[in-house]
C-alpha cells in the first residue's frame, strides 16, 4: 500500500485500514488519483467541499471513501448520508458500486426513488441502510407522505452528496434541493455536511458557496480540482456540414466501423429519426431518451455497454455519468449550447490509454454550422461558462411552503422561516405567503397555517405527488404492446388526420396503433415492416444563444477558424456563410442594415441579451417581432443612430407573454406581477445589452 493510499495526514484522515486493503487487493489499484487522495483530508474533517473532475474522474469514490471511513471511525449508525442524483438511471448504475465498497465495512446501501417497489421502500424505513440512493423529488415525496416517519428516519443524518450538482442548479430542482436540504438539516438536528460532485465549470467557488445554502461563510469549505496535466483542449475534434440527418446516417454507418459509438442529439424526434435510418444501414443502434420507458433504456444501455461495433444515439441523458462501458468515438448533431456540455460528451472519450478523447460534430444546416463552429471556437480559447442558478425563485418558496405545511401538519404562522435558516429566496417570502392564505391554499387556525382547500382542490390527488416535483412535464400518452411499455408520445401523434394505419417512430421502430384508452392516456400498439412512423414530443424553451456564444460566432464570420479538423464540406460551408453574412458584422462592433424595406440590428448579442434590449428600445423597435440570438427588428423609419444615446443609463426588463407562465411550474401559487417578475428576472441579461449600447455601430444601406 502506497503512503498516498494509507494515512494521508493524521490518524484523524486515514482512510480505514479495511477499506485500503480491498483497494489494493480486491480492485488491485496501486494508488489513488489525484482527486481522491486530496479529498480525503478536508471532507474527513467535516468540510463542505465540491469535488471537480471529468468523467470518470473518480469523483464517487473521492466522496465515498472517506465518508466510509469517519463513518466507520465515529460508528455512525442508522441511515447518515444521502446520495442524491438528478436521474434514476444513475443511481441504478452506481448503486452496485458503492454496495460493493460499503460491504467491505459491513455497511448497507439501498435505493429510493419512483420505480422502487413498495415493499422495498417498506423493508428501508423498518431497517435504514448506512447510505441511501435518492433523488431530490424522491425525498420531497418522502417527507409529505403520512406514511413515512421521517424523524425516525432521518434523526441520524449527517452528510449529504450531490452528484453532477451542476445539472441541479442551472435550473429550479437545484432550489428545490436546496430547500429541501434545510429541511432535513432541522429534522436532523444538526448542520449536514455538504458535498458535491461536478464536471469542469466556470466558476465552482460560487457553486460551492450555492450549494452550501445557508451555511454559506459559517461552514468551512473547499474545492478539490487537483491539476492534472492534461489540456481539456487536447483532443481530436473534427467538423463536418453534412445537411440532413439522413446524411448524417449515411457518414456515421461509413465511418469507424468496428467501433463502439455514442451519438448526441439534440431532440427525441432527432434520436428517433437517427436510429431508425442507422438500422436501415445495417448499423448495431441502441436508443436512449427520457420517453423511452426506463426498461427500454435500461436494455439498450446495458446491451450498448457489452457489445463492441456499435452505436447508441442519445440525448442529453447520457451526458451525464452513466456508465456505458469505454467508448471509441463521441459523435455531435449540431452543437451543444454550452462549452460545459461539450466537455462533458467530449469526457466520455479518452478513458483508455490508447484512445484519444475526441469528437465529430456534423452540423445539419448552415446556421447549424456556424452555432458548432462558434462553439468549437470558444471551447479552444479554455472558455467555460460561469454556472448561474436561476434567480428569483418565488414559485419554488410558494411550493415549498405548502410541502412544509403538508409534511408537518400545520406550520407555525410565525416560526415557519426557521426551516430555511435564512436561505436566500426565503428572506422576502411574505407576500408569497400572504397570497397563499387569500386565495385559500393555506388557512389560518389560531397561530399556526394548515393546508387549504384550494390546495386540495388542485395539488391533493395522488396524496400531493404534483407538488414533489418542479418541473412541468407536457401531457404524453403511455405506449405498450401487450402489457409491455416502450415509451410515451405526444398526444398530437395520437389526434393528428392520417391516411391508412396511424404509425409511430419509438425505440428506433414502426408500431401501428391498434387502439387508444383515452381515459388512461394509453395506447397500445403492433410492430411492422418498414418506414413511416412519425416521432413528436413537445419541445421545451431552450434559452437561446448566450452572450459569449453570439459573440463567438460572430468571430466565425469575421474569420476566425475554430483550431479543429475542418472537413472540405465545412470549410465550404463557412466560406458561404461568409461571404453572405461579411455585411452584418464588425469588429467590436455591431452593424444596423436597411435591407428591402427592413433595418435590422445585427448584435450578435444572444437571445437574452436581445430580449433585454427589444424592451429598453420600446417604440423604436418592431413592435410584432419575436426574439432573434443575433438581431433585433428596428422600426423602418428610424433614421440615424443618435436614438442609441439615451438607452445605456435605462435598461429595461424583458416583456412576458402571459402564456409563458405555463411553463413556470407553481406559477398559479404567485400574484401575477410576482409571477411575471420571476419570468422576467430569468429572461434578462443586463451586462449583454449594456455591452451593445457601448460599442460602436455602422449603419448600412444594401
Amino acid at each position: 500500500m502506497t503512503s498516498e493510499m494509507a494515512a494521508p495526514a493524521s490518524p484523524a484522515l486515514a482512510l480505514h485500514q479495511t477499506i485500503a486493503y480491498h483497494l489494493t487487493n480486491t480492485l488491485g489499484w496501486q494508488r489513488l488519483r489525484p482527486l481522491q487522495a486530496e479529498a480525503l483530508g478536508p471532507i474527513g474533517g467535516g468540510r463542505d467541499a465540491l469535488l471537480i473532475a471529468p468523467t470518470a474522474g473518480g469523483k464517487t469514490e473521492a466522496a465515498a471513501f472517506p465518508l466510509l471511513s469517519i463513518m466507520e471511525e465515529r460508528t455512525w449508525t442508522g441511515l447518515s448520508v444521502l446520495y442524491i442524483c438528478p436521474l434514476k438511471a444513475l443511481l441504478n448504475n452506481l448503486l452496485p458500486r458503492l454496495q460493493a465498497y460499503a460491504s467491505w465495512l459491513g455497511r448497507r446501501v439501498e435505493l429510493w426513488h419512483g420505480d422502487v417497489s413498495g415493499a422495498r421502500r417498506q423493508a428501508i424505513l423498518r431497517d435504514p441502510p448506512d447510505i441511501l440512493l435518492t433523488t431530490p423529488e424522491s425525498l420531497e415525496s418522502m417527507l409529505i407522505s403520512n406514511g413515512v416517519d421521517h424523524r425516525r428516519l432521518l434523526t441520524d443524518l449527517r452528510a449529504v452528496v450531490v452528484d453532477e450538482v451542476h445539472a441541479f442548479a442551472r435550473d429550479d430542482r437545484g432550489w428545490h434541493l436546496l430547500a429541501v436540504l434545510e429541511r432535513l438539516t432541522k429534522l436532523a438536528g444538526r448542520p449536514l455536511q455538504r458535498i458535491g460532485l461536478s464536471a469542469t465549470v466556470g466558476n465552482p467557488r460560487e457553486l460551492l458557496a450555492w450549494l452550501q445554502g445557508s451555511g454559506t461563510g459559517s461552514r468551512p469549505a473547499r474545492v478539490i480540482a487537483p491539476e492534472t496535466g492534461a489540456d481539456p483542449r487536447a483532443a481530436d475534434v473534427e467538423l463536418d456540414h453534412v445537411g440532413s440527418v439522413a446524411n448524417a446516417a449515411r457518414v456515421i454507418a461509413a465511418l469507424h466501423q468496428g467501433e463502439k459509438r455514442l451519438v448526441f442529439c439534440d431532440s427525441r424526434k432527432m434520436v428517433e429519426e437517427l436510429g431508425r435510418l442507422l438500422r436501415d444501414h445495417g448499423v448495431t443502434t441502441f436508443l436512449s431518451h427520457s420517453s423511452l420507458s426506463a426498461e427500454e433504456r435500461r436494455r439498450s444501455e446495458e446491451a450498448f455497454a457489452q457489445s463492441r461495433d456499435c452505436v447508441i444515439v442519445s440525448t442529453s441523458t447520457l451526458e451525464l455519468g452513466i456508465d456505458v462501458g469505454d467508448l471509441d468515438r463521441v459523435i455531435q448533431l449540431n452543437a451543444p449550447w454550452s462549452v460545459a456540455s461539450f466537455l462533458q460528451r467530449l469526457g466520455r472519450t479518452g478513458r483508455r490509454s490508447s484512445v484519444r478523447r475526441n469528437c465529430l460534430v456534423l452540423a445539419l444546416t448552415p446556421e447549424d454550422l456556424l452555432a458548432s463552429a462558434g462553439l468549437l471556437l470558444l471551447w479552444s480559447t479554455g472558455y467555460v461558462e460561469p454556472l448561474q442558478p436561476p434567480p428569483a425563485p418565488r414559485h419554488i418558496v410558494a411550493q415549498q411552503l405548502l410541502a412544509l405545511t403538508l409534511q408537518e401538519g400545520r406550520i407555525g404562522d410565525a416560526l415557519w422561516s426557521d426551516w430555511w435558516h435564512g436561505l436566500g429566496p426565503f428572506r422576502h417570502a411574505r407576500p408569497v405567503l400572504d397570497h397563499l392564505i387569500e386565495q385559500g391554499f393555506l388557512e389560518r387556525d389560531g397561530g399556526h397555517l394548515l393546508v387549504g382547500p384550494q390546495a386540495e382542490q388542485r395539488f391533493g390527488r395522488r396524496h400531493f405527488i404534483d407538488l414533489t416535483a418542479v418541473f412541468t412535464a407536457p401531457p404524453e400518452f403511455t405506449v405498450l404492446r401487450g402489457n409491455v411499455e416502450i415509451g410515451r408520445t405526444d398526444p398530437g401523434l395520437l389526434t393528428s388526420a392520417v391516411s391508412g394505419p396511424r404509425l409511430l417512430l419509438l425505440a428506433g421502430r414502426t408500431w401501428a396503433v391498434d387502439w387508444i384508452d383515452w381515459k388512461r392516456r394509453r395506447c397500445f400498439v403492433q410492430p411492422v415492416e418498414g418506414g413511416g412512423g412519425k416521432a413528436r414530443w413537445a419541445s421545451s424553451m431552450s434559452g437561446g444563444t448566450s452572450f459569449a456564444l453570439s459573440r463567438a460566432m460572430r468571430d466565425v464570420v469575421l474569420g476566425a477558424d475554430p483550431p479543429v479538423r475542418l472537413t472540405r464540406r465545412a470549410v465550404r460551408g463557412l466560406h458561404r456563410i461568409r461571404e453572405d453574412s461579411r455585411d452584418l458584422v464588425q469588429a467590436h462592433g455591431t452593424v444596423i442594415v436597411r435591407d428591402h424595406g427592413d433595418l435590422l440590428w445585427w448584435t450578435w448579442a444572444g437571445y437574452r441579451a436581445n430580449a433585454t434590449l427589444r424592451a429598453t428600445l420600446g417604440p423604436l423597435a418592431d413592435p410584432m417581432q419575436r426574439v432573434d440570438d443575433l438581431h433585433i427588428r428596428l422600426r423602418n423609419d428610424l433614421t440615424g443612430t443618435g436614438w442609441r444615446e439615451d438607452l445605456a443609463g435605462r435598461l429595461s426588463r424583458p416583456e412576458i407573454d402571459e402564456r409563458a407562465l405555463n411553463g413556470l411550474k407553481f406559477s398559479t401559487l404567485l400574484p401575477s406581477e410576482l409571477a411575471v417578475e420571476t419570468l422576467a428576472a430569468r429572461l434578462a441579461d443586463y451586462p449583454g445589452a449594456a455591452a451593445v449600447l457601448s460599442e460602436p455601430v455602422r449603419l448600412l444601406v444594401r
